[in-house]
């Protein structure tokens, strides 16, 4: 019999394999850590709160809207808020549109795979009837162009499926920011897995969507098609956001000839994982809008951090971005945990290769992310 030895693993991240096979996380485990990553999320669940109400709130109130110009105001007009949101003074909403468009384009999970069916399109053509039957123009239109009021709906299908999952992300953060004000909260790794068994407890969360016209409801995501939070939001949303991203105008060239930009969807690297700190402040680089969200809510435990810093806040957006990469790396390291093919404590030998497999993908695809950066 011959004997086949396994090469070893030459990925410098190898070491991140065993932090996670002995329950430790991406991130170091160290009190100033948590201490930002649990500030920072308390910031950014928040800032999420606010982006799933207005979500939804679009998907529900200004579909088919061709100009939507109040979107922002969840149905709440004001002189008074009109005003403070040309002077900037508000919650900069086009982050979470910036987050669902980049969903949109990358696709992935059930959702994505239904809004392509004969089933969807048929519901779609209900609600486009239904909400122009007196506008002959709209409709004419419609004729003429068949797949563009579709399109919409697919759009707005995206605002609610995102604004759900947010809502689920918001309430995970929040309460583990209060179990860190109690003094329950002490660590990287518990923090790991206060987020992955929230995770878990709504994997199977129904995703729907419905809109009323004429007091009749029409069902665009109907719950019998068994969308879930998981499988159709969560883990697109992680892909999206977290690997893929886009690349932000005035970084990087978009001229073909130059291949800054990969031709492959799938090779984008520009997700939030990778993204350099040191843009953020500057106009057109759209996580700035969050980072200047979070600012404002920073608890007063992380904001002092900051003020004691080399530049003190003349750089907070970036050291705000900073935190929140430690953060992000801790929520992947939930993800990564909560899809683990087996348990991280078999002692089934083809069960601990399955495992080793999966960890070794994850490596490879964190090879040119700030997972180095963040752990310095």
């Amino acid at each position: 019999m011959v004997t086949i030895k396994k090469k070893p693993y030459n990925n410098p991240l190898g070491e991140f394999i065993k932090r996670l096979q002995t329950g430790e996380a991406l991130l170091t485990d160290s009190p100033q850590n948590v201490l930002e990553v649990v500030g920072i999320l308390k910031s950014y669940g928040v800032v999420l709160d606010a982006y799933s109400n207005n979500l939804i709130y679009i998907a529900e109130h200004q579909f088919l809207v061709f100009f939507p110009f109040f979107k922002y105001f969840n149905g709440e007009f004001s002189w008074q808020k009109l005003f403070r949101h040309w002077w900037h003074d508000r919650i900069n909403f086009e982050y979470a549109e910036y987050c669902m468009k980049s969903m949109m384009w990358h696709g992935g999970g059930g959702l994505d795979a239904y809004l392509d069916t004969k089933e969807f399109q048929a519901a779609a053509q209900a609600v486009i009837a239904a909400k122009f039957k007196n506008n002959p123009l709209v409709m004419a239109m419609h004729q003429l162009f068949p797949d563009f009021l579709i399109e919409q709906l697919r759009v707005s299908a995206y605002y609610s499926g995102l604004g759900q999952f947010w809502r689920v992300m918001a309430d995970i953060f929040l309460t583990l920011s209060d179990l860190y004000d109690q003094g329950k909260i002490t660590t990287i790794p518990q923090v790991v897995e206060h987020i992955k068994a929230g995770l878990v407890a709504d994997a199977s969360k129904p995703i729907t969507y419905a809109v009323k016209i004429d007091n009749k409801v029409y069902e665009l995501l109907p719950k019998k098609l068994g969308l879930t939070f998981l499988a159709d939001t969560a883990i697109p949303y992680v892909e999206a956001v977290f690997f893929r991203g886009t690349p932000f105008s005035g970084t990087v060239t978009y001229n073909a000839q130059a291949y800054q930009i990969p031709p492959d969807q799938s090779r984008f690297q520009y997700g939030a994982l990778y993204a350099d700190p040191l843009p953020i402040g500057s106009a057109g680089i759209p996580p700035t809008l969050l980072m200047q969200d979070m600012r404002h809510y920073l608890p007063e435990y992380l904001h002092e951090v900051y003020r004691r810093s080399r530049r003190g806040e003349d750089d907070l957006l970036v050291q705000i971005c900073i935190t929140f990469q430690k953060s992000m790396f801790c929520v992947t390291t939930a993800t990564i945990l909560g899809l683990m093919p087996y348990s991280l404590d078999s002692e089934d030998p083809s069960e601990q290769q399955a495992n080793q497999v999966y960890l070794e993908k994850w490596m490879e695809r964190f090879q040119t992310s700030r997972l180095l950066e963040v752990n310095k």
